[in-house]
């Protein structure tokens, strides 16, 4: 693969990663732990371990970093032990993003069209980045109409990240 779409790939990517990260700062203490249905600080934590798991080279061996655990592989719709703070949750965004940096850094025309298998996908190391991608652009969009029904302002649109490949 190519330098310049690396880079595209990164500088969108990294955005949609900064603008998920802004949202999360943007929230109040309020409305972190609230009863609102989805909860902020879960529909965070559900699109992060996503992110993470996405980006692994080998995803039976996937295991997020501490504290997290894989409540989310139970499709029983079992929940994290406890509330995560937002210091934990911007923790394992910069653990994302370094991973997600590192992996498009990588990716040779090879890698790209590796595939990456599960129980429920079947795609290419890069179909898998796209798709994951988006994931975390809908729950970053779900967040910001969030903020506003707390009555919050979201932040602004990130049009690239600031962060160089």
């Amino acid at each position: 693969m190519d330098q310049t779409l690396r880079e595209i790939l990164w500088k969108q990517f990294g955005a949609s990663i900064d603008m998920f990260e802004n949202s999360i700062k943007a929230c109040p203490d309020k409305l972190w732990d609230s009863d609102r249905n989805p909860l902020f600080w879960y529909t965070a934590y559900h699109t992060l371990f996503f992110l993470d798991y996405y980006l692994s080279e080998e995803p039976d061996k996937f295991h997020p970093p501490e504290p997290f655990i894989l409540s989310e592989f139970n499709s029983d719709g079992e929940m994290p032990e406890r509330t995560y703070t937002r210091e934990e949750i911007l923790k394992y965004v910069d653990h994302c993003r370094k991973k997600c940096h590192d992996h498009i850094a990588g990716m040779t025309a090879e890698k790209a069209a590796e595939r990456f298998i599960n129980p429920y996908r079947n795609y290419s190391v890069l179909e898998t980045l796209l798709y994951n991608m988006r994931h975390v652009q809908h729950h970053g969009a779900q967040l910001n109409l969030l903020l506003r029904q707390g009555g919050i302002e979201p932040p602004d649109w990130v049009s690239q990240t600031k962060i160089s490949l």
